[in-house]
């Protein structure tokens, strides 16, 4: 008997919509790239794309517990001598409400182009409208 691997053409994607107000960051990004990346699925396979598709609602009110939303930095250089360019959670909450969420899931993705293919699949909305109501996701708590 051999080991299954699934085929680009067999993969059967959902599309699931999650509801991030009160949740916290760290918990439902984790959650939301297992479902990105398929590892939820019996028919895993590594090398293979068979993730869902995931809308997120509500980004806006997700959580950071202690004192994060102050403390917590990012960081990223830009390549040319003391462009080193660090901001706190909280600058970019207020700059792009949905950064925060969308840098924590494509963060536990991995750095490679399947991941980014995964991360195509991810979209996250500030308010609770979007425009997938014709894709009809299934609603998921996570």
């Amino acid at each position: 008997m051999g080991t299954y691997f699934a085929k680009r053409e067999d993969v059967t994607r959902k599309w699931y919509l999650v509801d991030a107000s009160g949740k916290t960051l760290g918990r439902l990004a984790a959650r939301v790239a297992i479902l990105l990346r398929g590892k939820h699925k019996p028919t895993f396979t590594p090398h293979v794309d068979t993730g869902d598709h995931v809308v997120i609602i509500n980004a806006a009110q997700v959580c950071l517990t202690g004192d994060k939303l102050k403390t917590k930095t990012y960081i990223h250089h830009t390549g040319y001598p003391g462009g080193l360019k660090s901001f706190t959670a909280e600058h970019l909450h207020a700059k792009n409400p949905t950064a925060l969420l969308t840098r924590a899931i494509k963060g536990m993705l991995p750095k490679n182009p399947l991941g980014k293919q995964m991360a195509r699949k991810l979209k996250v909305y500030a308010g609770a409208e979007h425009p997938h109501q014709a894709q009809r996701p299934e609603p998921i708590t996570l």
